[in-house]
């Protein structure tokens, strides 16, 4: 599995037009190969920003990969440069092979 994460550094007084943003999005993830799921993380809050990550796990870097070039991620980002407003920066990419899992039992 692959995990592919992106780090956003949202201003104060953006917070909720951030959340607004991906909470009534259109979502395209669900139909592409290789997709796991996604979840969207809202961290610490500091002095001039608050942390939020995207956090999507696929079956493999080469299905994260084909997403990249893809029309739905094409069409789930159109529109991003309209958000830079909201950021201290643009986003951080993290790309993670998964070398490891442990479920809970039951």
């Amino acid at each position: 599995m692959y995990i592919a994460m992106n780090r956003f550094r949202v201003r104060p007084d953006s917070e909720q037009d951030f959340e607004e943003v991906w909470l009534n999005r259109e979502v395209h993830l669900n139909t592409v190969p290789g997709f796991v799921e996604f979840h969207m993380l809202r961290g610490p809050r500091y002095e001039d920003h608050r942390l939020y990550s995207s956090h999507t796990v696929w079956e493999s870097e080469a299905h994260f990969q084909a997403w990249t070039r893809s029309e739905e991620f094409r069409a789930a980002h159109r529109g991003a440069g309209d958000r830079k407003p909201l950021y201290l920066g643009p986003p951080q990419f993290e790309g993670f092979e998964v070398i490891q899992t442990v479920g809970r039992e039951g």
